[in-house]
């Protein structure tokens, strides 16, 4: 369907805002911003820009694309026999070798992650973040699974799936930050997602195939997530 002249004034609107929130942000400090100077700068209303952002931490990680669905939904959207480790390892490295800016890999991302890690409520937020990600793919691997509800083993390969997630973002944090380009980057992101597929257990990385209920994996034991 196409996008209407409404949807579409909205759609901009809401890019003009977040736009000029993080430049605002990456200049000065995100506490030393006030919503009004974004809304003002963005030549809207106070009333208006909480319309499309309640918080003002959603002009940084907006709900739409940081949201806590994100693990849960690259495991339901795999393809048919893939498992739940390797349906999540795989998104991240087309993310990587596209440079997507899901995964930070753009230029002049470098500023806007230090400004985050500059401001409390920002990495509060983050931290809030990793810990729905986790309870969303742990419902999704109990339901696909058949788990019992008194079944940990949900949560403890969730757990393995997100703490590695959280890993690769935070090797990209720690390389934009020391500055180096995109592409370098890139190179030794992807050698860590070998390195961290090599080093998973096969029950891990055969855990809960698609469309396979109670799948039966191989009793090794589990490495503990490094990150």
């Amino acid at each position: 369907m196409a996008e209407g002249l409404r949807e579409r004034h909205k759609r901009r609107t809401r890019l003009r805002i977040t736009e000029t929130a993080v430049t605002l942000f990456v200049e000065r400090g995100f506490d030393q911003v006030t919503v009004a100077e974004v809304a003002e700068a963005a030549e809207v209303s106070v009333n208006t820009l909480y319309k499309y952002f309640p918080a003002k931490e959603d002009l940084v990680l907006p709900p739409d694309q940081a949201s806590p669905e994100r693990l849960a939904d690259i495991v339901r959207q795999r393809g048919s026999g893939q498992t739940a480790a390797r349906a999540v390892l795989g998104r991240l490295r087309e993310e990587v070798r596209r440079r997507d800016r899901a995964v930070g890999l753009s230029e002049g991302y470098g500023r806007f992650f230090a400004m985050m890690r500059a401001a409390p409520t920002l990495l509060a937020r983050l931290e809030d973040l990793g810990s729905r990600m986790t309870d969303a793919l742990t419902a999704v691997l109990a339901e696909e699974t058949g788990a019992a509800p008194d079944d940990p083993l949900p949560r403890v390969m969730a757990t393995q799936i997100s703490c590695n997630h959280a890993l690769v973002y935070a090797e990209i944090g720690k390389r934009t930050t020391a500055g180096e380009p995109p592409d370098t980057i890139a190179a030794a992101v992807l050698e860590l997602l070998d390195l961290i597929e090599e080093s998973l257990g096969e029950r891990v990385l055969g855990y809960a195939p698609k469309d396979a209920k109670d799948p039966k994996s191989p009793q090794e034991e589990d490495r503990p997530c490094s990150g």
